[in-house]
């Protein structure tokens, strides 16, 4: 396990420790031009920090508005996120591709 990946769980697992709900993020697969490769995580907390990647501009923000709300309802998800050439730089999947992101909520 990468450095950088036990630092998010730590991160994770401390947050959960103080009592905060959490949520952990990754990225299950891609397809074409990605940020992030499949394994990348991204931790969340319920009062909005979060640490780690998945992506990047608005896909991250779209995952973590999710997480906040699987937190809640404590119901898993795969969130699937696609663009093509054109929007690509503006969403934050350079060169277009699609990811599938899994989120839950740690307990």
């Amino acid at each position: 396990m990468s450095t950088e990946r036990n630092d998010i769980l730590a991160t994770a697992a401390g947050w959960r420790d103080e009592g905060k709900g959490v949520a952990l993020a990754t990225v299950v697969s891609t397809w074409g031009s990605a940020p992030r490769p499949a394994g990348s995580q991204l931790a969340i907390a319920n009062s909005g920090d979060f640490v780690g990647s998945v992506s990047g501009g608005c896909v991250e923000g779209a995952v973590v508005a999710e997480a906040l709300q699987i937190m809640k309802s404590d119901k898993p998800k795969l969130l699937e996120f696609g663009v093509s050439d054109d929007e690509a730089w503006e969403v934050g999947l350079a060169c277009g591709g699609r990811i599938a992101v899994f989120v839950e909520k740690v307990s």
